[in-house]
């Protein structure tokens, strides 16, 4: 976990949000150059916040067998649960190699809604433009903890 004594308050007025993104971006963009990617060649760093402002970082570590990959969004998210106590994540920034940007994959989509329903992602590659979206627009209609709190018996014994 990293120290959140330089990240402005998610929760500031637009302008000072801004540049809490930019701030979270360029740790993003440094962070990357310690991925391990020697099969796609492709790095990508990630940091996310938690409601309190809690700060956690990781990048992708590939391996041979490609399944057993870890993208860094992921990496980031376990270290948050590892460092205890879990907490919604807000933010999200995550920045890959190249001028595009890089949004979570589909199953960091996943698990990023798992953690931050309401999260926003801020995308960004090395350099050039940076996509904002909150993870309801990335995974419209994600299967949620609440999805299973609010199942119901199909009749004739059917879940």
């Amino acid at each position: 976990m990293a120290d959140v004594a330089d990240l402005p308050d998610p929760t500031a007025p637009e302008d000072r949000r801004a540049s809490a993104a930019e701030v979270l971006l360029a740790r993003a963009r440094t962070l990357r150059t310690n991925a391990y990617a020697p099969y796609s060649g492709f790095h990508v760093g990630a940091v996310v916040v938690t409601v309190s402002g809690r700060r956690f970082e990781g990048v992708n570590v590939e391996n041979v067998s490609y399944r057993l990959t870890t993208c860094a969004e992921q990496a980031a998210l376990a270290a948050m649960c590892t460092a205890g106590p879990i907490e919604e994540v807000v933010v999200v920034a995550v920045a890959g190699d190249g001028p595009a940007p890089c949004t979570p994959c589909g199953a960091c989509r996943q698990t990023i809604a798992e953690f931050g329903s309401q999260a926003v992602i801020h995308a960004t590659g090395t350099s050039g433009s940076v996509l904002t979206v909150p993870i309801g627009e990335l995974l419209p209609d994600a299967f949620t903890p609440e999805r299973l709190r609010d199942r119901q018996e199909v009749p004739g014994g059917g879940a």
